[in-house]
Formats: C-alpha cells, sequence, structure tokens
C-alpha cells in the first residue's frame, strides 16, 4: 500500500506530492527511482531540452545516421537501427 510522500524538488527546491498513484505508475513500470524534480520543473526541462543532433558515419553499415552527441574519431557510432540489432 502506497502513502503520499513529500518530496524537494531539486530544480526549485520547492516541496511536491509525489503520490500513492504515481508510486503505484512507478512501480509497475518498474522504475527505480523516485522523482527528483516537480512536475512544473519536469515539464520545462522536456520542453527546453531540444537536442541538438550531429552528423556522423555509422560503423556496422556505413550510412550518414544523426547522434545526439559529438561523435569522437576514437569511438565508433552505430545508426539506430544497427544499435537495436546489437542488443
Amino acid at each position: 500500500m502506497y502513502t503520499d510522500k513529500t518530496l524537494v524538488c531539486k530544480e526549485c527546491e520547492n516541496e511536491f506530492i509525489f503520490s500513492a498513484g504515481e508510486q503505484e505508475f512507478y512501480a509497475e513500470k518498474g522504475f527505480q527511482n523516485e522523482p527528483t524534480r516537480c512536475k512544473a520543473c519536469r515539464s520545462k526541462r522536456d520542453h527546453s531540452s531540444k537536442r541538438e543532433l550531429f552528423e556522423a558515419v555509422c560503423a556496422e553499415c556505413g550510412q550518414t545516421t544523426k547522434v545526439p552527441f559529438k561523435p569522437h574519431l576514437d569511438k565508433p557510432v552505430l545508426c539506430s537501427k544497427c544499435f537495436a540489432n546489437k542488443k
């Protein structure tokens, strides 16, 4: 049985409620950690986190792809299809 918890947002440092329903949802999805940001800060972060994409050549298939990190010459980069096949 879950009960509401009061947590402190690491972004704005305001208290927020981690409801029993949210805790049950987290448990069903297998999430191990409690949220660290309030809903407002999570929403603001999601909307402002438009990632810059970098062009790279897949080390497996040789196709040009875009990745959300700056590729380094000493580490291979895989396109999403080849990356999924590795798993």
